[in-house]
């Protein structure tokens, strides 16, 4: 591993341990050359998953856009980042796991919409708001009601629009 102090490629490894829930391997190590000590990650290869825009175009799949979505609709919010975190792994191995190698926009909404609504119902109106281009209060107002009819509200949270 190249050193990002003086660009060696002697180095020596101090200390290694599992991280992410064991997807991924911490690795501290420190330059034979110049002593600095750095920290670097080892994660399996992946088969690289292509997104389907809606206006057609093909794109790599980016984790870190995932990722963004999930703290966008849940700043402010009381949601860990570990939580934040699970959620985007889980999506990703859902979708490593079916036989499809491209998957749609939709398909990728839906399942971050899906995640959200097991983590909290303000985190998921906003995503969705955002999702399915609410135009007007009443498609906020629509989606609040259905959100409650399906059971998601519990004893720790209030209503979020009281009768």
């Amino acid at each position: 591993m190249r050193c990002p102090k003086c660009g060696s490629l002697e180095d020596k490894v101090i200390d290694s341990r599992l991280s992410r829930e064991g997807e991924s391997i911490r690795r501290r190590r420190e330059c034979l050359d110049c002593e600095v000590r750095f920290t670097t990650y080892e994660e399996i290869e992946r088969l690289e998953l292509r997104v389907i825009k809606r206006d057609g175009r093909h794109e790599p799949f980016d984790r870190h856009k995932l990722l963004n979505s999930f703290l966008k609709a849940s700043e402010k919010r009381p949601i860990s980042i570990e939580e934040i975190e699970r959620a985007v792994q889980e999506v990703i191995v859902e979708f490593e796991a079916g036989n499809e190698r491209e998957i749609s926009t939709k398909k990728i909404g839906l399942k971050v919409m899906e995640k959200l609504h097991a983590l909290d119902p303000v985190a998921y109106v906003r995503y969705a708001s955002v999702y399915r281009e609410f135009q007007e209060i009443g498609d906020f107002i629509e989606e609040i009601q259905s959100f409650e009819r399906r059971g998601a509200k519990t004893a720790a949270q209030p209503d979020l629009f009281p009768a």
